[in-house]
């Protein structure tokens, strides 16, 4: 059996900053991202400052209010490594 490389930990400050950029690019204040999102205001307060990582429920939710594949919002946590199945690795 291969002995493979450890998996980087994930990128949680890109995943809050990809979170920041798409409600700074809509305009949208927190108290809208939570009526389009279903989410509570606080959730994604504490989202952005990086208080909590949420759920995948939470991020799905996020990914359908942005009109986004979900794999935009969570690709940010690969941003610094190499993916699985990547060429070269």
């Amino acid at each position: 059996m291969p002995i493979l490389p450890p998996v980087p930990d994930p990128d949680l400050s890109a995943l809050r900053v990809a979170l920041a950029r798409l409600r700074d690019e809509r305009g949208w204040t927190f108290d809208e991202l939570a009526e389009r999102s279903g989410l509570g205001r606080r959730t994604l307060i504490d989202l952005e400052h990086g208080r909590t990582a949420g759920s995948v429920t939470t991020w799905h939710a996020l990914a359908h209010a942005f009109d986004v594949p979900i794999e935009h919002l969570l690709g940010a946590l690969c941003n610094d490594h190499t993916r699985p199945g990547s060429k070269g690795h």
